[in-house]
């Protein structure tokens, strides 16, 4: 059998001894999280950690708690300092991550395993030990179950535990925890845009009944004229699949998501806007650019000369198409429906105004996404060099 490493890939400088290994029962005390579901969720109560958390909004350190709850008999709550791993999940990959809870005094829910380290292991750093290397690709296989996977804590304490000296491990851990600290920021900066968007979008096109919006560029004073959708834009529908695709063409064709391949079929000569109009994603938008294709599933919605791009994808953004759906198995929405959809309409240089304010916020909000997914696999990347 080949000998395991005693040291990874990638440590800091100064460390050069091998890492010690023992078995996590003899560096810990064990215990389970009591009570409570989603049901149980409050505005306000007594701050609680549920097991679904650390799938919806995982953090190596959690150091604050925005649920809550009307506390309970009998319930665990945190002294600060353990480390939690869900005790069941949907995959066996995804079960296997561990956080650690900073502060006291939170309830700590069912299904949540408690671990709890002696002076030999920082938090952190156990944490980040679990869920990545050696010991992460172990507990991946103790895993077990159909349609829910379950690990326990018995499971987590026959797991080896290589570890370093106290002051590499503080050191390990504070440089990921700084890492997730920037990652929590963009991920903030992120979500405050998509909600200035969704803000802007409602005060910067007019209420029902209304001629004009609540917030307008300075110089246009004119009211808005009501039009439907298909007198300020057109439809052209595909005939082309995925199984079109050719490795060689004169025009990349897409799908709802990305480029799947080329066509030679004539394409659409300006830029235009994809829905989804069956299936999965019924409604969702996507603008493409002129001389490309598109497969079936979508429909195009081509603006009409004077309609800036755009603006029409805003109103479209503003659009209920959940209201145009037909069929309960596979779901359906036709033009012929929404293309009766009432906007109201400025003019053209006012669109072009409209429409570049938009351009600008999305391409603030694109660049925070591509600066989490870097920091994501920059995270990654190292997590994997700098555990055994």
């Amino acid at each position: 059998m080949e000998e395991q490493k005693k040291i990874p890939e990638l440590r800091f400088a100064g460390f050069t001894d091998d890492w010690n290994e023992r078995e996590l029962s003899l560096l810990a005390e064990f215990s389970k999280g009591q009570g409570y579901s989603k049901n149980d969720l409050k505005a306000t109560g007594a701050p609680i950690i549920l097991y679904g958390r650390l799938y919806t909004n995982y953090q190596t350190v959690i150091d604050e708690v925005d649920t809550y709850t009307d506390a309970q008999e009998n319930s665990y709550y945190s002294y600060g300092g353990e480390v939690i791993v869900p005790a069941s999940g949907e995959t066996q990959e995804d079960i296997v991550r561990a956080s650690v809870v900073a502060k006291s005094n939170i309830i700590l829910g069912g299904d949540l395993n408690i671990v709890k380290p002696n002076e030999s292991i920082n938090s952190n750093f156990l944490a980040l030990t679990i869920s990545n290397g050696r010991v992460y690709r172990e507990l991946v296989k103790k895993a077990q179950g159909k349609s829910v996977v379950h690990i326990r804590n018995g499971d987590l304490k026959e797991a080896i535990i290589p570890y370093p000296r106290k002051v590499e491990q503080k050191q390990i851990g504070s440089f990921f925890k700084n890492i997730d600290e920037l990652i929590t920021k963009h991920q903030k900066k992120h979500k405050r845009l998509v909600t200035l968007k969704k803000s802007m979008l409602e005060k910067m096109f007019p209420k029902e009944g209304q001629s004009v919006p609540e917030i307008r560029f300075k110089g246009f004073e004119e009211d808005w004229n009501e039009m439907k959708l298909n007198q300020i834009a057109s439809y052209q529908s595909s005939s082309l699949t995925v199984g079109d695709a050719q490795q060689n063409g004169s025009y990349e064709l897409y799908d709802a998501n990305s480029l799947i391949g080329y066509t030679n079929e004539e394409t659409l000569s300006e830029n235009y806007i994809t829905i989804i109009k069956d299936g999965s994603g019924v409604g969702r938008l996507r603008v493409l650019p002129k001389n490309t294709g598109f497969i079936a599933t979508l429909g195009a919605i081509v603006p009409n000369k004077g309609i800036d791009l755009t603006f029409l994808l805003c109103c479209l953004l503003n659009t209920d198409f959940n209201s145009h759906i037909i069929g309960a198995t596979i779901p359906h929405i036709y033009f012929s429906s929404y293309g009766e959809v009432v906007y109201c309409v400025p003019t053209t240089e006012e669109q072009q105004k409209i429409g570049v304010h938009f351009m600008n916020l999305d391409r603030l909000i694109e660049n925070h996404k591509k600066q989490l997914q870097k920091l994501k696999k920059f995270k990654q990347s190292l997590s994997e060099k700098m555990f055994v």
